[in-house]
């Protein structure tokens, strides 16, 4: 029994190793549309070419995200605001986000 809940242990670490890759990947595809919206503007469909196809279907699912449209107009709407992956999941960036909110309830 013991072997049986190391390997399933083992397993669901292997699963959640490989989905973090996934999403590394789908955050450099994000990091890719920005710089070509800088470059070219043309990065939301870029990202919207990408998240459409078998490709990125594939691995938006196995980064654990379903590829339906609205997660499309999401990944467009991230892009179209051209901040980086690294800035928008720093802490720095949170906390100006934050206050900026604050502001302007207030």
């Amino acid at each position: 029994m013991k072997d049986f809940v190391d390997g399933t242990a083992f397993n669901n670490e292997q699963g959640n190793r490989a989905r973090k890759l996934f999403a590394a990947v789908v955050l450099a595809a994000l990091d890719d549309a920005i710089a070509d919206d800088k470059k070219y503007g043309n990065g939301p469909e870029q990202i919207a070419r990408w998240a459409r196809s078998r490709d990125g279907r594939e691995v938006l699912s196995c980064a654990g995200i379903d590829p339906n449209e609205r997660v499309v107009g999401g990944l467009m709407d991230f892009v179209s605001k051209g901040i980086r992956t690294s800035v928008a999941l720093s802490r720095e960036e949170s906390e100006r986000r934050h206050a900026a909110e604050q502001a302007e309830a207030a």
